[in-house]
């Protein structure tokens, strides 16, 4: 069942883009007197096209937004455009520097640097990163009343590349312009680092960070590093790879800038399954802790609830591959996933309230 007229690529594509944001609305746009129409059939596994042909929603997802980075022309969402605008003065400003606090801006508007117009890419927070010795300052000063409108989201380190000192992240980052102020962003290395193992460690849900990925590839200068990229971890450069493959695979990012050695080979079938599974409903709501909105704690003392709770909240096999720091191989995901369960679980006992 279509819910309004089948829309054309370009806006389709933005439908789709708002949708991966997190709404079921686009915000409107210069281009555009009315937001396109989200639809979404009764059978979320389908969409009905104007010719009748029927498609998984994963597959059309992945055809829409197949090389979308690069089309320039391509209707902007400028999304948290002001929110930087009033974050930027507060963090380079007089105060800032009186603290010597220089913040990398991670992730959404530095992600959006990578595609011919930033307005392409949403975003709906701002990631920064400060040194750990300035983490207390830096929340000071966004905890004051001018910046009380914004999301942003302070970081004293990053997970996904803890193989790397924050030193050397800081030392290699590079200044971009914004307005009248220029701001740091990660070197193109650690960039590309970052935007694939932070896809991974959230299993994928997000198409648009592939797009992210499909948008760096395809713009890497001759000079780049790719032992810099990789890092010093094995496992975690195969993390890298295997990122850049997806984007390769499911949405056509070109190659053709990438070494011989980077190709990540034929992917896993799971993987590819996985992927696609949760592009089928690829909103944040259908994420944990969203989706679960009743504490598996209320369970415990009802089995066929406690059951219930524990198959609704089984790890994706690539949150569960990454928590571990296992293998993205073809063997089976079941010891990964048994291993990410029995760790929440132990999370879970070791936090839980004594009783009485």
């Amino acid at each position: 069942m279509l819910l309004g007229s089948l829309p054309g690529r370009r806006d389709l594509r933005l439908e789709l883009t708002a949708c991966f944001h997190g709404s079921l609305q686009v915000p409107e746009c210069a281009s555009h007197t009315q937001a396109p129409v989200i639809f979404y059939p009764p059978d979320p596994r389908t969409f009905r096209m104007e010719n009748e042909r029927v498609e998984s929603r994963s597959h059309l997802v992945s055809r829409m937004l197949s090389g979308s980075w690069r089309e320039a022309d391509f209707p902007p969402l400028m999304i948290s455009a002001a929110q930087l605008d009033e974050v930027t003065p507060l963090l380079y400003g007089s105060g800032a520097a009186r603290e010597e606090i220089e913040p990398i801006l991670i992730k959404g508007w530095a992600a959006a640097s990578l595609y011919p117009e930033r307005g392409l890419r949403p975003y709906g927070d701002i990631d920064l990163l400060v040194r750990p010795a300035q983490y207390e300052a830096a929340a000071e000063i966004l905890a004051r009343p001018e910046a009380g409108d914004c999301w942003v989201d302070l970081h004293r380190s990053l997970s996904e590349l803890d193989d790397r000192s924050n030193a050397d992240l800081f030392s290699r980052a590079r200044l971009l312009p914004l307005k009248q102020s220029t701001v740091r962003v990660l070197s193109l290395e650690d960039h590309l680092a970052l935007l694939t193992v932070h896809l991974l460690k959230h299993g994928a849900w997000r198409p648009l960070w592939l797009c992210d990925i499909g948008a760096a590839i395809e713009s890497l200068p001759a000079e780049f590093d790719w032992d810099t990229c990789l890092g010093s971890s094995k496992r975690r450069a195969g993390w890298i790879k295997v990122g850049i493959g997806l984007a390769a695979h499911l949405l056509g990012a070109s190659t053709d800038r990438l070494p011989a050695f980077i190709d990540a080979g034929e992917l896993p079938r799971w993987l590819i399954e996985a992927v696609r599974k949760e592009w089928q409903n690829p909103l944040a709501t259908n994420q944990p802790p969203t989706k679960h909105p009743v504490p598996i704690a209320s369970q415990l003392r009802n089995p066929a609830g406690l059951w219930r709770a524990v198959c609704e909240r089984w790890p994706n096999p690539i949150i569960a591959t990454i928590s571990i720091n296992g293998q993205l191989n073809r063997y089976p995901r079941l010891p990964y996933q048994l291993g990410n369960w029995a760790m929440r679980a132990a999370r879970f006992l070791f936090h839980a309230p004594a009783n009485g």
